[in-house]
Formats: structure tokens, C-alpha cells, sequence
């Protein structure tokens, strides 16, 4: 690190330090696991006579895995975040792992993440949050002034062969907090083994604080909607959009280096993994513009972002527990299919503008169909879920195209735009896929699919 950073970096921490930048009086949590009473902790007033809540939010659990699962809180002060986690209700046996990777452990006054690695699959966990208070006056100046834990015991069962399999898909809730409350209400009621936010859950947030807004704070019912059920992410074009969401992985974790290969150290948002009989894999389509757009002055890269997930979506097919899973659904953004002429297919140089299209950005994708669908059919995909349109769609098979997409609905109570939660869930040896219309209450569509073959 260059000295003049360092020495502005260190003035930065000194500053969140000193200046006590605390929320007062946290929302109380709602839900079945909320006590009756907010929780007080230990140590909310530090020595130094600073007062205020340090964890400001439930836990959220972020990037489902197998054998590990990301956990993100948001904090009012400079704090060290950690979870205390283990096998038993009881909480007897439990371990501490704090938050950050190797060598530091990573001090925020906004957020605090930890990677929970080497658990087992399909296994049951239950875990609390805590934070130490922290006081930074330099290098060789760093105290505790206190430590808070929610009192709270969560728990989440890890994804494998063994899990359910039962997922909720959300997509396009833009902030709008109305039919994001409807919409969680709604996931919440079908308790499913994890959720996909199938992207543009953003606007153009400019700030950290925004973010911790959406995910971790937001303003429903349920504050602790993703304490217990373990989310996804697969990333819209409007979640890399604004100065914060440039760096979403502050708020929204990656998975440690050491759950991917080298290779794909910069693809944090895919994922592969089984749950039950079904594989699911994330990808990400990126922006809905072309990078030589003049809109983006050359800061996007999406092109080689797109190829590069090629390579990653290969291996992830060849994987012994994706291979044989009965079922293969994938998920993104953008749409892969779009059989309208006038619809922009996304690569429309150098400035997304053509008489032919009715919209000047893509309504689907067709860079990522041709990269990605070859690998998808070989490996007999059935289900690929989309979103982006804000209206509610399904193509069914062809000729030409042997899997199914469904494209998720918008962020409005209204007749058209309605939210919609995709529910799969695996009974009698068949996916059942089940629409929910979260405007009406009622179910949209459905449809089932039989085992792949293989």
C-alpha cells in the first residue's frame, strides 16, 4: 500500500472512531425467534462513556452453500464482528469465528460479514451474532471498549444431497417497500430451504448506507427475514449501478477465495449447488447496455465478465453432485430467450440504438444465450428462471430449445407489473414449479418437470 494511502486510510478509521457514529434505538426485530424485550447486549456503553446500539440489524445469511454459509450484520460503530455457531441448540460446543479473512479481521462501523467455512452438508446449525466495540486511535492505539451479543439463537440447515429441496425465487424489487413486504410476507409463509434474489434488488445506490438499507435493514415486517433462510444472489444491471454498488460485496458477500478456483476469483456471484434432487446455478448477465454505450464512459466490462463465466460454467456442469442431481435449474437476470423481433437482443453496437428494437438496452440477452445455452442443453437443463422485464412470462420448449424459462414479474401492486414468487419445490420424484401472483394472492401458473436424463 502506498504511504500517502495508508496514512488517509488510518485518518478515516480515526475519524468513524472519534466521531461515534451509532444508530439510537434500533427497530425492534419482528418474527417468531424476536424476544419481547430489544436486545441489550453487553457492553453498549464503552469505557470511554460512547453509548448506542452496535448491531443495528438481524443477521442476514448470504451465499448458501454446502459446507459454508456467509453471515452479514449491520453495525453502528467500529466494530469486529463474529458468530458464535454450533450443532447444538444449547449452544454447547460452540465455535467463534470472526469476521473478516486471514490475517485481519475486517473492521467496519457499516457492516460486519463472516464466512462460516468446513461445515457439513445438509446439516443443521444454529449460531448468534456479537460484535466488539472498537476503539482506534493508530497503529499501536486499539482497545475493546465493550462487546454486544443478540441474545437470539438462529439456525439454518447447510444445502447437499440431503437437504430439502424447496426454493423461492424473487426478482426486480427495486426498493419499492410495499410489494417487498408482500413479497417476503409470501416467501416466508412457504418456508422454503433458501431464496435466489434473482437481481435488481438496487436502483443506483451511491451509498453503503443504502444498501445496508435494502438488505440488511430494510423496511418490512419481517427484520429478520434472511436470519434463518439462507438467500442466493444473482445480480441485475441495476445492482452494479452507482458509486456503493460498484463494490456490492461490502454489503452482500463473495465467498472466500479459497471456496473458488484462482481462475474464478472474480466471478463471487455464481454459484453451483446441490440441494436434494436439484442442482442450481447462478450466473450473471451483468448490464442491459453494451459497454461501448457512451452512457457508461468505458467503466463497464461486462463483455469479457460474460466470457469469462464460459470457463466457470463448464467445470460447475462436470461436478460430480451437479451431474447426477435429477433436476438442473439455472438462474439470471437478463432473459435468454426472447422470440418478440422488436425486442433489443443486448448486443447492438456501439450504442444499444436500432430502428428495429423498441428500447434502447436489452430486453434479452443474446451474447449470454450463445455462450452460456450450448453447455446448458448438453447438460439437459429443464428450468432456466429469469427477470428484468417486470412482467410475468413463460416460454415453454421448442425445436430448437429444450428448456423451459420463466421470467419473474415487477415490483408494483398492480394487475400487470405484479411480484411474483417462483416456488420449486421436489415431491414424488417430480419438480413441481408453482407461480405465485403476490398482487392478487393467487396462483399465476404452474408447471412440472420429470427427471432429466443423463
Amino acid at each position: 500500500m502506498k504511504r500517502r494511502t495508508f496514512i488517509k486510510d488510518s485518518a478515516l478509521l480515526v475519524a468513524a472512531a472519534g466521531a461515534g457514529n451509532m444508530l439510537k434505538g434500533a427497530e425492534r426485530l419482528t418474527g417468531s425467534s424476536a424476544p419481547s424485550t430489544p436486545s441489550t447486549g453487553s457492553g453498549t456503553e464503552g469505557t470511554d462513556g460512547i453509548e448506542g446500539k452496535l448491531i443495528t440489524s438481524a443477521p442476514m445469511l448470504q451465499n448458501y452453500a454446502e459446507d459454508s454459509i456467509g453471515v452479514s450484520f449491520a453495525v453502528g460503530a467500529l466494530a469486529n464482528g463474529y458468530v458464535l455457531i454450533s450443532e447444538n441448540e444449547d449452544m454447547s460446543s460452540a465455535r467463534k469465528i470472526k469476521c473478516g479473512g486471514y490475517r485481519l479481521t475486517e473492521l467496519s462501523d457499516k457492516v460486519s460479514q463472516i464466512r462460516v467455512t468446513g461445515l457439513k452438508p445438509a446439516t443443521k446449525y444454529y449460531y448468534k451474532i456479537g460484535a466488539d466495540r472498537i476503539h482506534y486511535g493508530g497503529g499501536y492505539d486499539m482497545k475493546i471498549l465493550g462487546t454486544e451479543e443478540d441474545p437470539r439463537v438462529y439456525n439454518f440447515t447447510t444445502a447437499g444431497k440431503g437437504a430439502k429441496a424447496h426454493f423461492c425465487v424473487i426478482n426486480d424489487t427495486h426498493v419499492r417497500w410495499d410489494g417487498i413486504d408482500k413479497t417476503i410476507a409470501k416467501v416466508n409463509s412457504l418456508a422454503p430451504s433458501c431464496v435466489i434474489w434473482n437481481g435488481d434488488a438496487s436502483n443506483t445506490q451511491e451509498t453503503i448506507e443504502s444498501q445496508v438499507e435494502i438488505f440488511l435493514d430494510p423496511k418490512i415486517s419481517a427484520k429478520d427475514y434472511a436470519s434463518c433462510t439462507p438467500y442466493l444472489f444473482s445480480p441485475g444491471n441495476h445492482d452494479s449501478r452507482g458509486m456503493a454498488n460498484r463494490h456490492l460485496e461490502k454489503v452482500w458477500m463473495f465467498r472466500q477465495p479459497e471456496e473458488r478456483a484462482p481462475r474464478d476469483w472474480d466471478l463471487g456471484r455464481n454459484f453451483a449447488v446441490r440441494m436434494g434432487d436439484v442442482a442450481l446455478i447462478g450466473l450473471d448477465t451483468a448490464e442491459d447496455k453494451m459497454d461501448t454505450n457512451p452512457i457508461f464512459a468505458g467503466l463497464f466490462n461486462s463483455d469479457a465478465y460474460r466470457r469469462a463465466q464460459v470457463a466457470w460454467l463448464k467445470d460447475a456442469l462436470k461436478r460430480k453432485d451437479i451431474a447426477k442431481a435429477p433436476f438442473l435449474v439455472a438462474f439470471c437476470h437478463i432473459p435468454l430467450f426472447d422470440s418478440r423481433p422488436t425486442s433489443n437482443p443486448g448486443d447492438i453496437a456501439p450504442d444499444d440504438k436500432d430502428p428495429r428494437y423498441t428500447h434502447d438496452f436489452a430486453i434479452w440477452q443474446r451474447t449470454c444465450a450463445q455462450l452460456w445455452t450450448p453447455l446448458l442443453e448438453k447438460a439437459h437443463c429443464q428450468l432456466i428462471i429469469t427477470a428484468h422485464e417486470h412482467t410475468y412470462r413463460r416460454d415453454d420448449p421448442t425445436k430448437e430449445r429444450s428448456w423451459t424459462q420463466l421470467v419473474g414479474g415487477g415490483p408494483k401492486l398492480e394487475e400487470i407489473h405484479f411480484p411474483t414468487v417462483i416456488e420449486g419445490k421436489v415431491e414424488k420424484g417430480k419438480l413441481n414449479i408453482t407461480v405465485h401472483n403476490v398482487f392478487t394472492g393467487q396462483v399465476q401458473d404452474s408447471v412440472t418437470f420429470s427427471p432429466r436424463r443423463r
